[in-house]
């Protein structure tokens, strides 16, 4: 497979958001049949925040963009287009876009939600980085969020051991002297839709019956199958693309689902576990979020620098996946 061109664009500012509310493994133990030891060993979770009663996905962007404009001054002037990845919108037919917009007051923006559910911020961030090197657009406030505890199933213990609530938001713009998208991949398999969704209008998948009630449904090792045999190669496609060779990336990102798949993602592609950044440790599986919160852990601890290679990866319902190799700083 023949390389690529850099992406005219990069990610000039970051800023992240979790609500205050911790629920640890001990607190969950007492809900359903698990313990801290059963969790910690399956999914390297040891806490997840959880987003208060009237605190919905809109307060989780709105709060990272806050973290990102407090950190980053003007870095919303001549912002001219939003979008926010979530699967979890305060309301169907009102994007999470435009009542961010609508908060920050920001001018002459266009606003969408994308909803590629755990791969959604790559999907969002690949969306955005092409729209700016093409210029359509000049600068692009991009934001994964999901409030996943409002639709999380707390009696299924398979299912509510992993999810927490979060955000995360980047600013995409132009960039000519140093292109920092250096590669991009996306794929989806719609034939394994049924292995994790959320019920809305329909009642059956394909012909299968739709079970949950408005909660979310998962099959872990379907889930697990999948990203696990398609991340590594597309890990593969995206150092093909990009002309570099694997010891080039200095941080793997990928979707914070679980440490046991992220586990095996890394022996399958080669990759040192020590070079994988991760959110899920002490916010679970935040869906959208769960990457740029890793990122963003990754700058506070002092480990992603000016120059650095990251090699980022999506994957969830669809199913869907997509990653980038972004340089960063």
């Amino acid at each position: 497979m023949s390389s690529s061109s850099p992406l005219q664009a990069r990610i000039s500012a970051i800023g992240t958001y979790v609500p205050e509310h911790i629920l640890t493994n001990d607190e969950l133990s007492r809900m359903v049949d698990t313990n801290d030891e059963w969790i910690v060993q399956r999914t390297g979770i040891q806490a997840r925040r959880i987003a208060g009663a009237h605190e919905f996905s809109s307060h989780l962007c709105i709060a990272a963009v806050q973290n990102l404009v407090d950190r980053y001054p003007n870095s919303l002037d001549d912002v001219d287009l939003i979008i926010v990845s979530t699967h979890t919108p305060d309301l169907p037919s009102t994007p999470v876009a435009c009542q961010v917009q609508a908060h920050f007051g920001i001018q002459a923006a266009g606003a969408y939600d994308l909803n590629a559910t755990c791969a959604g911020f790559a999907y969002a961030l690949h969306t955005a980085s092409a729209l700016v090197a093409a210029g359509v657009h000049h600068k692009i406030l991009v934001i994964g969020g999901d409030a996943l505890s409002k639709i999380t199933d707390y009696t299924d213990r398979s299912t509510c051991i992993l999810f927490g609530d979060g955000a995360g938001a980047v600013v995409v713009e132009r960039e000519e002297a140093k292109p920092a998208f250096l590669a991009y991949h996306m794929g989806s398999d719609g034939t394994g839709a049924k292995h994790v969704y959320r019920t809305g209008l329909a009642t059956e998948l394909n012909g299968d019956p739709l079970l949950g009630e408005g909660k979310l449904v998962q099959n872990g090792r379907e889930v697990y199958r999948f990203a696990v045999s398609t991340v590594p190669q597309g890990i593969e496609v995206l150092l093909q693309k990009s002309g570099l060779p694997l010891a080039a990336i200095d941080w793997f990102i990928p979707h914070s689902a679980n440490l046991r798949m992220i586990d095996s993602i890394c022996e399958k592609s080669g990759i040192s576990i020590d070079k994988a950044l991760y959110s899920l440790e002490y916010f679970g599986n935040t869906s959208a979020a769960s990457i740029p919160l890793a990122l963003d852990l990754g700058i506070r601890e002092g480990k992603v620098k000016a120059g650095d290679n990251l090699l980022l990866y999506g994957f969830g319902g669809g199913l869907t996946h997509a990653g980038l190799i972004v340089r960063w700083g």
